[in-house]
């Protein structure tokens, strides 16, 4: 099958990589000449585990292709997914200007009918209001939701051995098609679910505020602990065995960041209130999110009993998780600024977005190429991001490196008492502090 992919972000390069690793013919297309000659060179914009050896081996056998050139990509094509960005507008609103000049351009461009599929994550309407504009050409197109639900760090896996797929649709001739399309990856009796476009817009919404909102609550429950001498892993693992709470998304931390759950869940806000609806559980969750992110430095600053000026820390961690280079809504970046503004200084280390946090703070913090380098001349030690190289430190190295021996673990990667154990005062999240 020929597809063309519009947008060469995450959704889309990831989604036009795994389609063209399975037969299909595609072109991704992008109007930043900068990042379109980046691929062609092998460069690619993200860093996402697997996905630089597929784009090379299927950009080499001939299946995988990147232009500027509209026309030209959509030539051929019988599906075209629209995967431009909807980023969050001042209202809190998805910004959708970029996805009706995608569904214009088509129009404009399209020598045949295509299946317009928008996988971008949109509000409920988005879908017919592409249709409206689709229809205004002297082709008729059709056009379909199929909202992506891939994870960061895990987004290969995502696509091709998908939990579900859900399209939505308004005509048999497009379910068809995408239930061809998707075969290969629901080999192993993965549902395909078909529902109408408005469904399937809400659908992905509606899972990520889902998911937000375990963690804002296992959050707020962590910090509850604390002040009742309660331990936060204890209770998890108290309720996570029931069956109809499970485990999933019930780590506390530090908040949650990325491209998807802030934005995700302001856009239902925004959603709820132009139709006269208060949506009080998910300014909630947004709230108490925007507070978790603060925690971190609280606990220094209560550590320190106000005064970090002069103080080094050392922070290991910048993405908003592990596995990929994203610095989006991350929490370290919120803590990393109010310890600048304090007066501290910061050394850090992130195996990928060491980049991307560079052309936003520059010369501001000092960035490690390893994280015990990062904690070399530093006082303390602050774990922001989960990676899985900060599971198995050397403690004792740790101890005769931090000035202060002190550890503030976001994360809650280790048992309390194993850095006690070498003189390091531990902090972590819904647990009691042990003194080293």
């Amino acid at each position: 099958m020929k597809i063309a992919i519009l947008g060469t972000g995450y959704v889309g390069l990831v989604t036009g990589t795994c389609l063209a690793d399975c037969g299909n013919e595609v072109t991704c297309i992008d109007k930043d000449a900068g990042k379109i000659s980046g691929l062609l060179q092998g460069r690619l914009p993200i860093y996402e585990p697997g996905l630089e050896e597929l784009v090379e081996r299927n950009g080499r056998e001939g299946r995988l292709r990147f232009t500027t050139d509209l026309a030209e990509g959509l030539r051929g094509s019988q599906i075209v997914f629209i995967c431009v960005g909807t980023p969050q507008s001042e209202t809190g609103a998805a910004d959708l200007s970029t996805v009706f000049a995608v569904a214009e351009a088509i129009a404009k461009n399209a020598e045949d009918s295509k299946l317009v599929v928008v996988k971008s994550t949109v509000p409920v309407g988005t879908n017919a209001k592409v249709f409206e504009i689709l229809s205004k050409a002297k082709i008729q197109h059709r056009a379909a939701s199929n909202p992506e639900f891939l994870k960061e760090g895990a987004a290969i896996d995502d696509c091709t051995k998908p939990d579900r797929v859900v399209v939505g649709v308004r005509d048999q001739q497009s379910t068809d098609l995408l239930r061809e399309l998707y075969a290969p990856f629901l080999r192993t009796e993965r549902p395909f679910l078909v529902m109408s476009p408005e469904s399937a817009e809400m659908t992905k919404y509606v899972a990520n505020a889902m998911l937000a909102t375990k963690i804002s609550f296992i959050n707020e429950m962590a910090n509850l602990c604390e002040m009742t001498n309660a331990d936060i892993n204890d209770v998890r693992r108290g309720i996570g065995h029931d069956a109809r709470i499970g485990f999933q998304f019930l780590f506390p931390g530090a908040g949650y960041g990325g491209s998807c759950f802030p934005k995700d869940i302001r856009a239902v806000i925004s959603m709820a209130s132009e139709k006269g609806m208060d949506s009080r559980i998910l300014l909630s969750v947004d709230e108490v999110n925007e507070a978790q992110k603060l925690r971190l430095g609280q606990k220094i600053t209560g550590h320190y009993q106000g005064i970090l000026k002069g103080k080094v820390f050392a922070i290991w961690g910048l993405a908003f998780k592990p596995r990929t280079d994203d610095i989006r809504e991350a929490p370290a970046l919120v803590l990393i600024h109010n310890l600048l503004a304090a007066g501290a200084k910061c050394r850090v280390h992130d195996p990928e977005a060491m980049g991307n946090v560079r052309a936003q703070l520059g010369d501001r913090i000092e960035y490690l190429d390893r994280p015990m380098d990062a904690v070399q001349g530093a006082d303390a030690l602050v774990i922001v991001t989960e990676w899985q190289e900060f599971r198995s430190p050397d403690f004792a190295k740790l101890a005769t490196n931090l000035t202060d021996k002190v550890i503030f673990d976001g994360r809650n990667l280790y048992e309390p008492k194993a850095p006690a154990a070498f003189g390091l005062t531990y902090h972590s999240i819904g647990r009691a502090t042990t003194q080293g």
